[in-house]
């Protein structure tokens, strides 16, 4: 009796791999591929009629196309009869799936940050958006790991390597603290995105909160980077916090002039200003008397988003209606005293 050896012919130069199992491959990727494509143009298609457009548009579409032909790829690799082989402590199927299931995840990572990002565009969900992200590939990059097989001997790894374990773990305090930081700086909220800040020397408004480190836009244009760590530690002065924020100006006038006159001719420049606010209301008031003027104290509640223009605009204002009261704002004096009386001799010429 004859006996049909064709499908189980072998493969030259690829041993235990037939032909047989080389169509099955071929055969799975091919149909996987084509009904990742079919669903593909039916998501697309369903998109156009639904305003379910936040989970049925082309970006889901692109990820069920990809995660069909990974599923063909993986399934092409069974039939081939290679995921059996061992590859040091693990095997290729081990290896296989802990790659696709990682690959999976970090896609539906992205999908649900991007969702997060497209629907809301706050900070605060900028940075829950984030969090989610690295939170959620980080734990199923250890998964992944686990599913490889290799936790147990990547840990006797680290184990053997003390001095290496120890080198690491000084390398990596900074990153760690960052990232801690950053947590604890989410649940606090001193600042925002868009929120003019003060940091120490630093000055300006806040550009990104990230994992490990916060970027401010100084006031003139250039960008600093701050760690999360040493932004925690710091003396965080938020100048937009509030909607309303104080004009403070000291002005000195002549000993000479009348401090009721010039008090009520800033009242009535600060009352003619429409940014600032009638309440709270505007003070001003004898601070103190300097060494060569009566300093007076003027308060001026303003937007906090226009404190600079507004406090631009009462110091010229102010001058200006001193000017018109003719009331004198005065050079530093000094006066000078001789313990014996100064003699001057005057010659005819």
């Amino acid at each position: 009796m004859a006996v049909n050896t064709t499908a189980t012919l072998p493969i030259p130069f690829v041993p235990g791999i037939t032909l047989e199992s080389l169509l099955k491959a071929l055969l799975t990727v091919v149909i996987l591929a084509f009904l990742g494509e079919v669903t593909k143009k039916g998501i697309i298609r369903a998109s156009k009629e639904t305003d379910l457009t936040w989970i049925l548009n082309e970006d889901t579409a692109e990820l069920i196309f990809r995660l069909f032909v990974l599923g063909g790829i993986i399934g092409a690799l069974y039939a081939l009869g290679v995921m059996k082989y061992t590859l040091g402590p693990t095997t290729i199927g081990n290896l296989a799936f802990a790659v696709g299931f990682f690959y999976i995840s970090y896609l539906i990572a992205k999908k649900s940050k991007d969702y997060l990002l497209q629907t809301k565009r706050g900070p605060e969900d900028i940075i829950k958006a984030k969090l989610f992200y690295y939170l959620f590939v980080t734990v199923t990059f250890f998964l992944a790991l686990s599913f490889a097989g290799v936790m147990g001997e990547l840990g006797a790894l680290l184990a053997a390597a003390g001095i290496t374990g120890i080198v690491l773990g000084f390398s990596s305090r900074t990153v760690v603290a960052n990232f801690i930081s950053g947590i604890f700086m989410y649940f606090d909220k001193p600042l925002q995105i868009g929120d003019a800040v003060q940091v120490g020397d630093v000055q300006g408004v806040v550009e990104d909160i990230r994992i490990l480190s916060t970027r401010i836009r100084t006031w003139d244009g250039t960008l600093v980077r701050i760690p999360n760590e040493m932004l925690f530690n710091s003396n965080i002065v938020n100048l937009q916090r509030y909607p309303v924020r104080r004009v403070d100006v000291s002005v000195g006038i002549a000993y000479a002039e009348d401090a009721g006159r010039a008090i009520e001719a800033i009242l009535k420049t600060l009352d003619e200003m429409p940014l600032v606010l009638a309440e709270p209301e505007p003070k001003v008031y004898v601070e103190n008397l300097g060494d060569s003027s009566v300093v007076l104290r003027v308060w001026a509640w303003a937007p906090s988003e226009r404190w600079f223009d507004v406090r631009t605009e009462v110091v010229r204002r102010i001058k200006e209606a001193l000017d018109r009261e003719g009331i004198e704002i005065p050079f530093p004096q000094r006066v000078n005293w001789f313990a014996n009386e100064l003699k001057v001799k005057l010659e005819d010429e």
